[in-house]
């Protein structure tokens, strides 16, 4: 059973790469080098090929060749968002553009003044939202809450490319439960916390949900905390456009009752399903999602 194990992929020496190209040949030109990389995924990734594959012909009913041509695109569009992570965070951020669809929903949440909660999940590319709410006035600590600790040295070698430090700290998840006075000590500031909720690794707590006609597991963590906080939870994805344009999500998740941890993620899949349905190819789980090949 191949079971997210808490862990990226990823290498230091592809980062460096990318940040090679980006510097040397521009952004657009560095998507050009995807093609080779795509390549070498799509030929030699057997397993992470079957888990896409299974996703895009079972889950999303694609025919057998555009399956095929599918993952290659996945692989690519990946590479893409790794790119503009990167060049972003190397100050390239005015080479973007972007449109926001929900704005009001944060800046709601904001103006209770008791802190929030944001739910998103391993699609499109979160993690360069703080770079966009900077333009529109949102002056807001971002608090996310990960499992992935094994990522450090990636981490650490963008932190020492860029040219603004990340304004986003990190709480990891522990076994002492001590995430759990960081994040109430954090929401009691008024700053939001952000949860990934669509991925459970082996030996966690987790709930289930129908999400593409076939049931799944998601991590418990996210749900129960979040459900029973009595602040505002948002839904928000950063989606990849054409070219070098962003649009943001946020959505509010409504007539959620206190600890109905359920209902929440209820709710949750049915908007991520929404999202993906939209945006196929920015599905980025490489591995078992539905339990359903190994």
């Amino acid at each position: 059973m191949n079971k997210w194990k808490g862990k990226s992929k990823g290498t230091i020496l592809g980062y460096k790469i990318f940040v090679w190209c980006i510097r040397n040949i521009g952004i657009r030109s560095s998507y050009v080098v995807l093609y080779f990389v795509a390549s070498y995924y799509f030929l030699f990734l057997r397993k992470s090929n079957r888990y896409i594959a299974y996703y895009f012909h079972k889950r999303l009913d694609y025919g057998y060749w555009k399956s095929k041509i599918s993952i290659f695109k996945s692989y690519f569009t990946f590479g893409k968002v790794l790119i503009d992570k990167t060049a972003i965070s190397a100050g390239l951020r005015e080479k973007y553009t972007y449109e926001f669809d929900g704005v009001e929903n944060l800046k709601n949440l904001l103006a209770e003044k008791k802190g929030g909660v944001l739910i998103s999940a391993h699609i499109g590319n979160f993690e360069i939202a703080e770079h966009f709410f900077a333009d529109i006035d949102f002056d807001c600590q971002i608090n996310l809450v990960t499992t992935d600790q094994e990522v450090t040295v990636i981490k650490e070698y963008l932190e020492s490319v860029s040219v603004k430090q990340s304004n986003i700290k990190f709480i990891y998840v522990k076994d002492d439960m001590s995430h759990i006075f960081e994040i109430n000590k954090a929401l009691s500031d008024n700053e939001l916390i952000c949860f990934t909720g669509d991925r459970y690794f082996e030996g966690s707590k987790y709930l289930e949900a129908d999400l593409l006609g076939k049931k799944a597991k998601f991590p418990a963590g996210p749900f129960l905390i979040a459900s029973r906080l009595g602040v505002p939870v948002v839904y928000v994805y950063v989606m990849k456009e054409k070219n070098l344009h962003y649009h943001l999500y946020a959505r509010l998740a409504q007539n959620i009752k206190n600890r109905d941890s359920q209902g929440l993620l209820n709710s949750y899949v049915q908007n991520l399903e929404s999202m993906i349905k939209k945006y196929p190819l920015q599905w980025f789980n490489y591995f078992d999602f539905w339990d359903d090949i190994d």
